[in-house]
């Protein structure tokens, strides 16, 4: 099927439109709570993406849940990207040794090759209105939960440059508005935006900063998609795109511009400043706390003539986040086991938030060779933030859960296949351990042909004093409803003793049987 180039958020708002999946509401919204919760709903029946014309507070336009289905992305991106990747992994798996055949197959990557990179252009649309100062309070920011600490963007596009070299990174940080000027950063530790700023206040100077939302749908996959430290997203943002990104330079000077943004705002973000940034509630389905990050102060700001502002809902799995997540991992998945050599299938899950949870399948040609794989994804970028990891070389499919998790418990040995990692670095989003960046993660793994055991599948027998309503969900595994910590918190420790459950690898103890087992979604 023929796909069109998008080079900017009109082109995709078009397409939207033709295809109908676009609604535009023209009844007066606020982006305080009411839009947000008009998306929540909509995209929980899997609905259009929605264009608020008349939004209260601003005279900008808001468009929301652009990428909430698997068909919207087809849209906007077709097959060509995971064609590309799926391409080029296969004719670098085959150039070894190389001959004439290879080099002939190469030649069409090559062509879409040379189509991949920057272009400057004289003709920017984002240039075409400006405000010196910035005026941020004029655009319609979400609040998206009665807890927020503030309104934010919800797709911002950060882009900022190595202090030393110039590497760039774009990235999606969330950006909450204090004023007209000034915002919060919420830069984590383990990210690129977050290494520059390090490196800018070590060196005891400020750092660029432009702040770029909207513009191709391309640029906004691009700040996603969790890249090596020093692949440029901008270059992904061109391969996605299907032709070179245009960029333009400020009149004003620093950094060039994205020509087809929808707004640009510029400024710096100076060392040694902090701001309490948050409450947030984020992508995992609770607040993200109040804490201290670095504060973006603002000089200009520059849009499109009736620019439209794009925004985004986040919360508890599934929302837009998901599909745009099970799409990038389509996208990146085939180079997985260039970089991670026995790596040969990995997974993480969406329902979970991703980083909660992955599984791979991987080489076990000698004892413990899943081991090693198991750190080598520990230790690979963003995949170190993954709080538990799943591991097999079994022939199966990872993404099929309930398969992956039968497999598993049907070979693991549990005093020599799960390993729990204490006092780790983990994601500034995770509030399980005991202070913020500071917890715990584990991996376990189930390998070999042969079953260490069969799998019960239905409970006969007593439960222990405090446990109600047993329901096996997944063989080997059983749901048991229990009474809150406070009341017994010895309850855990009396169901592994309790001699009708000694049979069972896995009992999950919750506080409702029903909610955690209406779904493998809530499960």
């Amino acid at each position: 099927m023929y796909m069109p180039l998008i080079h900017n958020l009109r082109d995709f708002l078009e397409i939207l439109q033709r295809e109908q999946q676009l609604l535009i509401i023209d009844t007066p919204v606020d982006p305080h709570l009411e839009i947000a919760e008009i998306h929540r709903r909509v995209i929980a029946r899997g609905g259009p993406a929605l264009l608020f014309s008349n939004v209260r507070g601003s005279s900008f336009p808001v468009v929301t849940n652009l990428f909430g289905s698997k068909h919207r992305l087809e849209l906007a991106f077709g097959s060509r990207p995971l064609d590309f990747v799926h391409n080029l992994v296969a004719l670098l798996e085959s150039m070894m040794p190389p001959s004439w055949d290879t080099l002939r197959q190469a030649y069409p990557l090559i062509g879409q090759g040379l189509r991949i990179g920057l272009k400057n252009t004289r003709h920017a649309p984002v240039l075409e209105c400006s405000q010196h100062p910035a005026r941020l309070t004029e655009l319609p920011l979400l609040t998206s939960w009665h807890s927020d600490g503030g309104a934010f963007v919800t797709l911002p596009l950060v882009y900022t440059e190595h202090p030393k070299d110039n590497r760039h990174n774009l990235g999606m940080y969330r950006i909450q508005r204090y004023d007209d000027q000034t915002t919060g950063v919420h830069w984590q530790i383990h990210k690129g935006g977050g290494y520059h700023y390090h490196e800018a206040e070590k060196l005891g100077q400020a750092l660029p900063m432009t702040l770029f939302i909207g513009g191709p749908p391309a640029l906004m996959l691009a700040a996603i998609a969790p890249l090596p430290e020093d692949i440029p997203e901008l270059m992904l943002a061109s391969l996605l795109q299907g032709t070179k990104l245009s960029m333009a330079p400020d009149p004003l000077g620093g950094h060039r511009l994205v020509a087809e943004a929808e707004f640009a705002v510029k400024g710096i973000v100076p060392p040694g400043v902090r701001r309490p940034e948050g409450p947030f509630g984020d992508h995992y389905g609770y607040n993200s706390l109040q804490h201290e990050y670095p504060v973006f102060q603002t000089t200009h700001l520059y849009h499109r003539k009736k620019a439209i502002y794009p925004a985004t809902v986040v919360g508890r799995p599934r929302q837009e986040d998901y599909f745009i997540g099970d799409f990038l991992q389509d996208l990146l998945s085939p180079l997985f086991p260039l970089v991670m050599k026995g790596v040969r299938q990995l997974k993480t899950f969406g329902e979970t938030g991703f980083h909660c949870l992955a599984a791979a399948r991987v080489a076990n040609r000698y004892p413990r060779e899943a081991f090693a794989a198991g750190l080598r994804i520990l230790g690979e970028g963003q995949l170190s933030l993954t709080k538990f990891l799943i591991i097999t070389d079994g022939e199966i499919d990872v993404a099929d859960f309930a398969t992956l998790w039968t497999h598993v418990l049907e070979r693991i040995q549990w005093d020599q296949d799960l390993f729990v990692f204490a006092n780790v670095s983990q994601d500034t989003l995770d509030y399980t351990g005991p202070s913020v960046n500071k917890g715990s993660k584990a991996m376990l793994m189930g390998l070999g042909r042969e079953k260490q055991r069969d799998l019960p599948r239905q409970f006969s027998g007593s439960l222990p004093r405090d446990c109600t309503r047993p329901l096996p969900f997944l063989p080997g595994t059983l749901v048991v409803e229990g009474c809150p910590y406070e009341q017994n918190p010895e309850l855990a420790d009396q169901i592994t003793k309790h001699r009708d459950l000694v049979g069972w690898p896995v009992i999950v103890l919750v506080d409702s049987t029903d909610g955690a087992t209406a779904s493998m979604q809530e499960f």
